[in-house]
């Protein structure tokens, strides 16, 4: 019988990306508290570019974008935000969207599965993704299990599982 497998990768949906940038910033326009303030978020390049007039606004702003990521679905952790920093009489924040498995966070992954998981599951570090495989299709249920309940600080799905 041939191995099972399935593949753990770390991959945003950039169209529900987009759709909450634009959800927050129509929420930003239209709330009292952001009117002519200069309150924006918006795509620069690959990242995103927040800004306000006080660090506690673009903060806000970051806060706005963020609940609007988590009701389209998409983790936090996949969102790198940085510190506030004075720009001329504003203030902005970049924040990146994580996409792929970075080979230290791969490496990490693997070893968990290794050291914890089932003795049959094999793990093997493919580009930014990880195939795991095993002869049991129960192991790999198992190693999702796993995987689900450590703390990691990248957002997995699990993919091709056959």
């Amino acid at each position: 019988m041939a191995d099972s497998s399935f593949d753990i990768v770390s991959k945003v949906d950039h169209q529900e990306a987009e759709n909450a940038l634009n959800q927050a910033r129509k929420e930003i326009e239209q709330r009292y508290d952001f009117k002519g303030t200069g309150s924006s978020v918006e795509w620069s390049g690959e990242s995103i570019l927040i800004k306000a007039n006080t660090e506690e606004r673009a903060k806000a702003v970051l806060d706005v974008f963020q609940s609007k990521l988590i009701k389209r679905g998409i983790s936090l952790k996949s969102l790198e935000s940085g510190d506030p920093f004075a720009s001329g009489k504003e203030y902005r924040i970049v924040s990146t969207l994580k996409d792929g498995i970075s080979s230290e966070n791969a490496k990490k992954i693997s070893k968990i599965i290794r050291d914890e998981g089932p003795k049959s599951a094999k793990s093997q570090i493919q580009g930014d993704e990880l195939r795991v495989q095993s002869k049991s299709r129960d192991d790999l249920q198992a190693v999702i299990a796993l995987l689900k309940g450590s703390d990691l600080d990248v957002d997995l799905q699990y993919i091709n599982f056959r």
